[in-house]
């Protein structure tokens, strides 16, 4: 029973990780679309942050639904939703088709991540959650990573149908397998019907469940910790590929280095499951990844490192990688700061909402910044208020267990 309660929380974690090569397959794409579809910057731009834009109007609700319809047919639903969509773009004429499709990706994205960390709640021990939501928090950089290094090859081989093709089949093959491997929700329900309160049953209204979840603090200080975290990590991992070619380096060679970075935000997502498994206090950790994020950004960009290049590149892959204790932390803070089991999701896509958010915010202010002065050298200024501001949240955090 427990090798099986392990592989169902892995595939869990699996299932995430497709879901994020599906966000991660456009940024590589995008010189393709241009040239085969007559993609325009425009266009590119809202194909890159549709999903932003979906998370940020629809997270709580998407999460609402998925708490109500049940965890693992939310999960499975979202996986064919991306597979229908991901092969309907093979067929893509004009730029138009694919932005229609994008949203229906968006849906999908959000119907299989928000529910996963209550369902990995239910999968495994209490003394083994933490290193698994840690496990969790790797999905997206372990995606966007994936498809940075995969995604260009597989285009300059077979072409962008194909790689759009691939990823269906992917998820394709997730869906069944969330459906092998993790037990139905009804069959979980009864295992808990005896000790759940009315006001607790997974088929109260939906209004309940909001209401509940944000009329709690907690909540709303995860929430808003994570969008600190996203908004800077985004907004210097989505310019790199820009200073980069201002420094001379692009191609292969700027993509590689790029997804580095994304890859070693793994490493912190993982010790943070690590460390809070071991007793280590939530709050520490996230004093930890912040302040690490202000002092690297600075290093980074500052104009006294101008001359130090290999300096810089250092900074940046300690900014991803120690900075990764922080959404490993939030992810677990967020499950236990839920209101009751059946508003995980709901707290969840609250806090995809709120990160989504920061991710479409983010950006476009360290580029105003940037235009502003003439160059990237204030963006450790955006990033260190961003950061200062997350330290505050992460001292008003309460748990009602230690983490």
């Amino acid at each position: 029973m427990k090798t099986l309660t392990n592989r169902a929380a892995s595939t869990v974690v699996l299932a995430g990780i497709v879901a994020a090569l599906h966000i991660g397959k456009i940024p590589p794409a995008i010189p393709v679309l241009r040239e085969a579809l007559g993609v325009t910057l425009v266009e590119a731009g809202f194909l890159l942050s549709m999903v932003q834009l979906a998370g940020m109007l629809l997270g709580v609700l998407v999460g609402v639904v998925a708490d109500g319809m049940g965890l693992r047919r939310s999960m499975v639903l979202g996986q064919i939703i991306l597979c229908a969509a991901s092969l309907a773009g093979m067929w893509a004429r004009q730029p138009a088709d694919l932005l229609v499709l994008r949203a229906l990706e968006g849906l999908g994205f959000l119907l299989v991540v928000l529910p996963a960390p209550s369902l990995i709640r239910r999968l495994v021990s209490t003394r083994k959650l933490p290193q698994y939501l840690g496990l969790w928090g790797t999905y997206m950089p372990t995606g966007a990573a994936l498809a940075l290094l995969c995604g260009p090859m597989v285009m300059n081989a077979m072409g962008w149908q194909i790689w759009w093709g691939m990823l269906g089949g992917l998820s394709a093959v997730m869906a069944v397998g969330l459906v092998v491997t993790v037990a139905p929700d009804a069959l979980r329900r009864s295992r808990d019907a005896g000790h759940v309160a009315v006001t607790d049953h997974p088929f109260a209204p939906w209004t309940h469940r909001l209401h509940i979840t944000l009329t709690r603090s907690g909540p709303w200080l995860v929430a808003m910790a994570f969008s600190m975290y996203s908004s800077q990590w985004l907004a210097v991992v989505g310019f790199l590929p820009s200073v980069y070619a201002q420094s001379g380096v692009s191609g292969p060679k700027a993509g590689a280095l790029t997804a580095l970075v994304c890859a070693v935000n793994v490493i912190g997502n993982i010790g943070a499951g690590i460390l809070l498994h071991r007793g280590w206090c939530a709050r520490r950790l996230l004093y930890i990844g912040f302040v690490c994020m202000a002092m690297t950004t600075f290093l980074a960009f500052s104009t006294l490192t101008a001359d130090a290049p290999l300096l810089r590149y250092v900074a940046v892959i300690l900014f991803s990688a120690i900075g990764g204790v922080v959404p490993g932390t939030l992810f677990s803070l967020a499950v236990r700061v839920a209101p009751n089991e059946h508003t995980v999701s709901t707290t969840v896509g609250w806090v995809q909402q709120c990160s989504a958010t920061g991710q479409f915010l983010g950006p476009p202010l360290v580029a105003w910044v940037a235009a502003q002065v003439g160059g990237w050298q204030m963006t450790w200024m955006v990033t260190g208020m961003a950061s200062l501001v997350g330290l505050w949240l992460a001292s008003r955090v309460r748990v009602s267990a230690p983490a």
